[in-house]
């Protein structure tokens, strides 16, 4: 099932759900944190590396999965701070994107494993 999809197909389902998810929790939280906002911005430049990474643009696919990394890093602490208030919405939320993100970052990965395997042949 998960060979079906393209890098560039599964980094957009991660930017666009960084973009609707995060945006959905920082309109609902209380008190909104401009660093809520992290995951949305990371979505938009996500979206709009998209169609290099499409293209297979090698340097603009590398600038992607350091975003993908980066904010992979960057949900562990709003994870544990959502799991630490029991606020399970909210740990449901960011478990969300961090699946989608480490499945964008499974297939870059397997997407350059590939192309190495293909250059040496």
């Amino acid at each position: 099932m998960f060979k079906q999809f393209k890098p560039y197909q599964l980094s957009a389902f991660n930017a666009v759900s960084l973009i609707l998810i995060g945006g959905f929790g920082y309109l609902q939280s209380e008190t909104p944190s401009p660093t809520a906002l992290i995951p949305v911005v990371i979505g938009l430049i996500l979206l709009v590396l998209n169609p290099g990474v499409k293209k297979e643009n090698k340097v603009v696919a590398h600038i992607a999965v350091l975003l993908t990394l980066v904010i992979l890093f960057g949900l562990i602490m709003p994870l544990n701070a959502a799991i630490g208030r029991s606020d399970n919405f909210a740990a449901l939320r960011v478990l969300f994107m961090l699946l989608t993100t480490v499945l964008a970052i499974v297939s870059f990965v397997k997407s350059f494993i590939e192309a190495r395997k293909n250059k040496n042949q």
